[in-house]
Parts: structure tokens; sequence; C-alpha cells
């Protein structure tokens, strides 16, 4: 089972051409709800609040068959603001809480074979420090994922920003970063260079997403890359999430998760690497194509 750890919230859209529209997010819930689209089963660690917007990220975990591990709280639910461009990029905005309450660890671990994590959640205090404790705690046991998915409008900092992502990636298996990330972490070096260095560091495969020019990807076997389909775009929200779901799903496929198939992935092919990330790119390619952040199915994933 994949366990995840992160941020929930509503994303409210808005842009010139389209009525303003509120849509469940945070990139670790977006994670889990992918993953449960494609069949895998999945638990949600996050908190949202008793109000309006809780209550529709509680239903929204419901109807996907994600399992939750915390009640409703009395603090606001988590908002994004994305005011989406002509083309369909999105500039968030936030107002949110990260906290963590009272995490049972052992519970949440029992049965896990795969932990996710990353955004606000890794990056955001006090919460963050109880996700770092919980990915080493899980470490020896589960595949640990980690996307830093950064949002300099909340983390001002770039150099403690740096820090954090460096923490998570020493701690990771599979760790995927988008090129706009890692132009902001490391702005003096190519995208490439960075994933190399990062790779280093202890992961498995680093995969950098790159937008139109489709993903490239690194491993102890070598690079590759695909070509992003071809769709039209009606807005960019949750792209990221969704390609990270179906590597995610990819990696179960081949049974290359939990902490005792760790040397298993670090062998992993240059094929074996091109098919996870096309597969990838061919879900973030579906959610790019219709509104908001909402995944595919796996049968919509030709």
């Amino acid at each position: 089972m994949l366990t995840v750890i992160g941020e929930a919230l509503v994303d409210e859209v808005v842009s010139d051409t389209a009525p303003r529209r509120s849509h469940p997010g945070g990139s670790p819930l977006n994670v889990a709800v992918g993953v449960a689209r494609m069949g895998r089963p999945v638990q949600f660690v996050g908190r949202f609040g008793s109000d309006t917007y809780g209550a529709m990220i509680a239903e929204h975990l419901r109807s996907n068959s994600v399992l939750t591990a915390f009640e409703a709280d009395e603090l606001p639910t988590s908002v994004a603001t994305a005011v989406l461009d002509p083309a369909g990029g999105a500039r968030y905005t936030f107002d949110l809480e990260w906290t963590l309450p009272g995490l049972d660890l052992p519970a949440l671990l029992d049965g896990t074979t795969m932990l996710h994590t990353g955004s606000i959640a890794s990056m955001l205090s006090p919460g963050a420090g109880h996700v770092l404790h919980a990915v080493e705690r899980a470490r020896p046991g589960c595949t640990i994922t980690y996307d830093p998915n950064c949002r300099p409008t909340i983390i001002t900092d770039v150099s403690y920003a740096r820090e954090q992502a460096e923490k998570f990636v020493a701690l990771a298996d599979v760790v995927k970063a988008s090129d706009e990330d890692l132009r902001w972490l490391y702005p003096d070096e190519p995208v490439e260079e960075s994933a190399r260095r990062w790779l280093a560091a202890g992961p498995s495969i680093v995969v950098v997403t790159r937008g139109s020019k489709g993903p490239w990807a690194v491993a102890a076997a070598g690079e590759c890359e695909v070509a992003a389909p071809a769709v039209t775009v009606v807005d960019t929200v949750g792209a990221g999430d969704s390609f990270m779901s179906a590597l995610l799903v990819g990696l179960m496929d081949r049974e290359l998760d939990g902490g005792a198939r760790r040397s298993d992935l670090a062998r992993v092919s240059v094929e074996e690497l091109r098919e996870l990330i096309s597969f990838a790119a061919r879900a973030a390619a579906v959610t790019v194509s219709r509104a908001g952040a909402n995944p595919p199915y796996r049968r919509e994933v030709l």
C-alpha cells in the first residue's frame, strides 16, 4: 500500500475566460487520488478543516476510495488561488495551515510499502519536521518517493528550501522535480546537472519534468527522455501530480516497492526507466487536457 503524507487544500481557479471554479487539491492529495484511480490502495495523511472546503476534500477522498488517517479539525481548510494565464499556466497564492497533530507512525505505516511526500508538507513548519521524522522512521521498510514541488510564494528563502529539499532527497529512493523547481533551487547550473547531483546523494531514480519538452530521467544505468504527448492544454493544474501518481503506479506494477526491493530498484534499466516516464507523461497529458487537478483512471492512459 502507498501512504501519502502532505497537505490538502482547495484550488480556487481564476481566469479571464471562464467562471471561477473550486477543486479539491494540494500536491500530495492529488497524488493519492491519482494512485487510487489507477487501482492501487492508498491512504492519505494530512489535515483539513470542518468547514465547507473541508467537507469538499473529505468527499473527494471518500469518492475516490482514498483511506484517511485524520478527521476534520477546527482550523480553516487551506486554500490555493490559481490564476491562469492565456496559455493555461497557473500562478499560485496560498492561505494555509500545515500541522500534523498526533502522528501514530506504527499504525500509519502498517502495511505500507511506499511512502510519498513533498511540496508544502516538506518545507513549511511546524508540519515539515513531523514529515521528515516519518520518512526517517519509514525508510527501512518502505520505498521513499519525493517531489519538492517548490512554492517560492510561500517559502521565499531559497537557501532554506534547498536545505530542506536535500534532506528529503538523501532519504528518497525516487525523486521527481520540475525544471522550474531545479532552476529556482540551483540557478547557476543546468537542471540535468542538478538532477545528477541528487542521484549521487542517494536516490535510485531522479526524474525531471520539462513541460512540453517531455520528461528526462537518470538512474545508475543511464539517462533517457521521452516526448510529451501532443494535446490541447486546458490548464496545467495538477499535471505534475498526475505524472507522479503514474510513476508510483508504474513502480508498483513492476513490484519495485518496499524496503526489501531497494537493491532491485537501484538496478532499473534505461529501457524500464523510459517505460516508466512514458507512462507518467501520458497520464499528465490527460490531466492538462481538462480543467483542474483531475487525474486519469488507468483506462484513460493509452
